[in-house]
């Protein structure tokens, strides 16, 4: 139920009831367990209740939850498909704290390493030569992203693609540039992004062989 709320709407206990495949009753209770730990906020709407997370912070600690869950877990265990309650909007593309994730980030990582743009070592990633060329021509300022105080780049594993996408200050680079360029959209009541038409030409180009 929590994860079919991470888009930032409001839904009725019965449609919650089905999406989970509880009872009336059983999701009555979870419902209020929930509401009673400040997780859930109700909202009435004539003779309905509406349940939606209490804060944006509910759905951060969510994903960082199951992001921790995801790396502790065996490799043979992350090629399991996620539960797909999971709203469509998050799988596509959404915010991971300052980077990107999601299907769009997972397949942009997938290509940046077919053609040879990253090296992978474990959790660490690297630009080859091509790859600084490239990402400075997506307008990318390397040096400032090496300068952060942080891991330049590195893998982070997404939890609804269950495999990893680029993280680190590279990837907070590669969103920031793709929202300056109006390539990609925030959303007021979620994380998740909104590919714009301008984005679709451009980011299908990005590392294709």
């Amino acid at each position: 139920m929590l994860w079919a709320l991470m888009d930032g709407s409001a839904r009725p206990a019965g449609e919650l009831a089905l999406i989970a495949g509880l009872s009336a009753s059983s999701t009555s209770g979870h419902l209020n367990r929930l509401s009673e730990g400040g997780l859930l906020a109700v909202e009435s709407r004539g003779r309905n209740r509406y349940y939606r997370l209490s804060t944006p912070e509910i759905g951060v600690a969510i994903e960082a939850l199951a992001s921790a869950s995801l790396a502790s877990q065996p490799p043979r265990m992350r090629a399991v498909p996620v539960s797909r309650t999971a709203p469509p909007a998050l799988r596509q593309a959404r915010t991971c704290y300052d980077h990107m994730a999601g299907e769009l980030a997972v397949g942009l990582f997938d290509r940046m390493k077919q053609s040879g743009w990253i090296i992978v070592d474990g959790s660490a990633v690297d630009l080859t030569a091509d790859g600084t060329d490239a990402m400075t021509q997506l307008g990318i300022d390397l040096g400032n992203a090496r300068r952060k105080r942080r891991q330049f780049a590195c893998t982070c594993p997404d939890w609804s693609e269950r495999k990893p996408h680029l993280g680190g200050a590279l990837g907070a680079a590669l969103l920031e540039s793709m929202l300056t360029q109006g390539w990609i959209e925030t959303t007021a009541t979620s994380r998740a992004l909104r590919v714009t038409p301008r984005g679709q030409r451009a980011i299908v180009g990005i590392a294709a062989e």
